[in-house]
């Protein structure tokens, strides 16, 4: 399950945040070899997979830690729809090498699989349910084996019996035991649900010429459409009395899951608006939600596995939709996921912008990076990648003290992106810009900011290095009003952290808004 109020958390704790695209940098965005996606895959199966149990571990130490103690044993092995993302990511090895032990794997992982949950109805949560769903069809799809077709349009059946137009006008709740959002916040209609099963209702109906389930996946992405997406915006969920109130998170999986959907009626419809929905979700996400050009970091948990939904679907977009222009942000995902890997043994972690530290890696983390090894064309570029050298500060990693101020916001006009990072005021409170660069020297960077109390100052450290105790940044007319100031810094090849931080013993002070890092 994906818990909705622990969501509320990732947002805070976890700093989700997003960022715009900008020019493309003067290195071509390249990928990897043939040889790093298999070994990517013998490494997360070397790491995570327990052939006894055929079943995943949670974590790479194989040991149960309170912040995702949830699955089977107490949270030794791997959660409901972590298990459903992770056989998918078996079946993106399979597709791209045809070898009889992923084939073999697919088999064994359902079998451990139902050897921990015989019962898969007690489990309350449709998207958990939806997400088995849809994969026991693509695994019918690559081996034909009818078992999983059964299942998933066992699955499927007993998901829409959460169809509803008692609200919202339609569509399938969240939960089996939360009905009513006069009483219950529980009670929500989201993305997560059901454009999944616009997925695999085509997929039934490819598997059995049934056009009531063609009907059915128009009817739910003709929901979704209408009630949860706004333009180019992909909304998260409707929950409350009445019409609704519309929650307007965005995460990368639901877009990649709304254009997943747009996908697969367009595959069977021939329909080109299918296409327009689906570039629209997908141009959104890649202007939006990255840090110079890579998939940004939505936290731990079940944020770290987001990107590998909004992936696998946008890579169906580019084969299935004819869109190759998405090869080549894919490819520099890929790559950036692999060079930040952790050597010792090849796992790639939940942030692709940075390495891959020492502590235990969650699998859904590292099942994300081993998938866009799979699913993306090599194109033998084994080198940094250095995206476009744009930063979005709502798109930095955080660190707070007593609550610290640093909010994201957008009520000020002329930001870059989706935002910026305002009120920043507490001492021990940073942005941590995670850079990535093509050759080492010293590069000029820009900051773009507001600062309607007057002049405010801050700290540069790069690296862990002091390079500015106090860069001033001179007071603007108001808080709509944007300035940048300049620095030089040192960076080396690869990766780096560009620390902007708020230490008063240094004689930094006052309120300031942060919008962009560029220059890089």
């Amino acid at each position: 399950m994906i818990v909705w109020n622990k969501r509320i958390t990732l947002i805070v704790s976890c700093l989700l945040v997003l960022s715009l695209l900008g020019p493309v940098g003067s290195r071509k965005a390249e990928a990897f070899t043939a040889a790093n996606a298999h070994d990517a895959m013998q490494a997360f199966i070397n790491v995570f997979y327990d052939p006894s149990a055929k079943y995943f571990y949670t974590n790479s130490d194989h040991q149960i830690h309170p912040e995702h103690a949830h699955g089977p044993n107490g949270g030794l092995y791997t959660d409901f729809w972590w298990g459903a993302q992770l056989w998918e990511t078996v079946m993106d090895a399979y597709e791209r090498t045809g070898s009889q032990t992923y084939r073999t794997l697919i088999d064994d992982i359902y079998a451990g699989f139902n050897a921990k949950y015989p019962d898969m109805m007690q489990n309350v949560f449709n998207d958990d349910l939806g997400w088995w769903a849809l994969a026991c069809l693509r695994a019918y799809e690559l081996t034909g084996t009818a078992e999983y077709r059964n299942r998933g349009s066992f699955l499927f059946d007993k998901i829409y019996e959460e169809w509803d137009t008692s609200y919202y006008g339609g569509g399938i709740w969240w939960r089996r035991d939360a009905h009513n959002p006069n009483v219950s916040s529980n009670a929500q209609k989201n993305v997560a649900t059901n454009a999944p099963m616009v997925m695999t209702a085509v997929k039934l109906y490819q598997a059995t010429g049934n056009s009531a389930y063609l009907t059915k996946a128009t009817q739910i992405y003709n929901w979704v459409k209408t009630k949860l997406v706004s333009g180019s915006k992909i909304n998260d969920h409707l929950e409350g009395p009445g019409a609704g109130t519309v929650i307007d998170w965005d995460f990368t999986y639901n877009y990649g899951n709304y254009l997943g959907a747009a996908v697969s009626l367009y595959q069977v419809t021939g329909n080109n608006a299918y296409i327009t929905d689906a570039n629209t979700a997908a141009t959104y996400a890649i202007n939006n939600l990255v840090s110079a050009q890579t998939l940004l970091y939505e936290g731990e948990n079940d944020g770290a596995g987001f990107k590998m939904i909004f992936a696998r679907n946008l890579n169906r977009l580019r084969v299935i939709g004819g869109q190759s222009q998405y090869l080549n942000f894919l490819q520099q995902n890929a790559t950036q996921a692999w060079n930040h890997r952790r050597t010792s043994d090849n796992i790639i972690g939940s942030d692709w912008l940075r390495p891959t530290g020492s502590s235990y890696v969650q699998s859904l983390a590292a099942a994300a990076g081993a998938s866009i090894l799979q699913l993306t064309p090599p194109d033998n570029y084994t080198g940094y990648i250095a995206g476009n050298g744009a930063y979005e500060a709502e798109n930095a990693r955080r660190t707070l003290v007593g609550g610290g101020g640093m909010i994201n916001e957008s009520t000020q006009g002329g930001y870059t992106g989706r935002g910026y990072v305002a009120g920043w005021n507490t001492s021990g409170t940073s942005l941590d810009f995670y850079v990535n660069q093509n050759t080492a020297g010293n590069r000029t960077i820009t900051f773009r900011y507001a600062a309607g109390a007057g002049n405010a100052s801050r700290y540069v450290r790069v690296n862990g290095v002091y390079v500015a105790n106090n860069l001033s940044f001179s007071g603007t007319s108001g808080w709509g009003s944007w300035n940048t100031v300049t620095v030089t810094v040192p960076l080396n090849a690869g990766s780096n952290t560009i620390q902007l931080g708020y230490d008063s013993s240094r004689g930094n002070g006052n309120f300031l808004n942060v919008d962009l890092l560029s220059g890089l």
